[in-house]
């Protein structure tokens, strides 16, 4: 099927370390049945009208995610890549020495500044289970008429989104009346206890709540042309700025750089809640859950038995 040039991108973001969780995550089996978290993104992506996939990977990764997992997605549907490395950052600017730490979520769309060019896409986390709803919803954002500035999120109960047994960092969003983003904080060392939600700043000597009815964002972000068109523009600064500050630990995320585009009221984002449940793989402990709601989703006819 070839795509549409003004159909939507997918955007899977699959360079991480996965340090947490022991080993490449991206491409682990979590169904018994040789599928990928991605696989399911792509399956339901494609349901909803994304006619094309964009992998963000690690160079030295590759060969192994081709094998496992790209080269079977590429049989259904366009397939590109885009390799994120340290030493891609600005002309001029080099790594600086002992920096391992990834620059972020950021570098890793802007990374992606020609193959999208002029494209529309939503972005994802390749180690998440969003619901095929939330796919369904972005979707019909960004083929909807709207200013080419005006970006959607695809917004998660926060509740939803947290681990019994580890604390998680979420980019909570405070919402005007009128469904549209004020603001986005990354917070970081969240805990879910009780029921509840709280995060700390002070690496754990206090702790704050965080309302129940608090919006996360799961980094599933609708973007229209004019993101990527800030991008360029305007990143390559703060990148400079922040190799020079703080060498070894900056990086900034997509919440970071919308945040950085609404207060510059270049910007404005839509948030679409939805009620598609949230399914996330942090650590090595999380796959029998996992797998179990999997499980579930496939004797519910939601997806199909056997390998794809």
């Amino acid at each position: 099927m070839s795509a549409v040039k003004d159909a939507p991108v997918l955007v899977v973001m699959a360079a991480g370390m996965g340090s947490r969780f022991g080993g490449l995550k991206q491409i682990e089996d979590v169904d018994g049945r040789g599928h990928a978290l991605i696989d399911y993104a792509v399956y339901d992506a494609a349901l909803a009208g994304f006619e094309e996939v964009v992998f963000i990977i690690r160079s030295e990764i590759a060969e192994e995610f081709k094998k496992t997992v790209g080269d079977r997605i590429a049989a259904k549907l366009p397939v590109k890549y885009v390799y994120q490395s340290l030493d891609m950052i600005p002309e001029g600017s080099e790594v600086p020495e002992g920096r391992v730490k990834p620059w972020g979520t950021t570098h890793a769309i802007w990374c992606c500044r020609d193959v999208l060019k002029g494209r529309s896409f939503l972005t994802v986390n390749a180690d998440d289970f969003y619901g095929r709803e939330a796919f369904i919803d972005a979707a019909e954002f960004l083929k909807s008429d709207g200013p080419d500035n005006e970006y959607g999120i695809i917004g998660y109960n926060v509740i939803g989104t947290l681990n019994e047994k580890f604390t998680v960092s979420r980019g909570i969003c405070s919402v005007d009346e009128n469904s549209y983003l004020k603001r986005i904080d990354e917070r970081k060392e969240i805990k879910f206890e009780a029921g509840r939600g709280y995060f700390t700043l002070d690496g754990g000597v206090t702790y704050t709540l965080i309302p129940a009815d608090s919006v996360a964002s799961m980094n599933l972000w609708a973007f229209r042309p004019a993101f990527m068109e800030d991008l360029v523009v305007n990143y390559e600064s703060r990148l400079r700025a922040g190799i020079k500050n703080d060498p070894l630990k900056f990086e900034e995320t997509l919440s970071d750089a919308v945040q950085n585009i609404i207060e510059r009221r270049a910007c404005t984002v839509k948030v679409i809640n939805t009620a598609a449940k949230w399914i996330g793989m942090t650590y090595r402990e999380d796959i029998p859950q996992v797998r179990e709601a999997l499980d579930e989703l496939t004797a519910r006819g939601v997806y199909p038995e056997g390998r794809w």
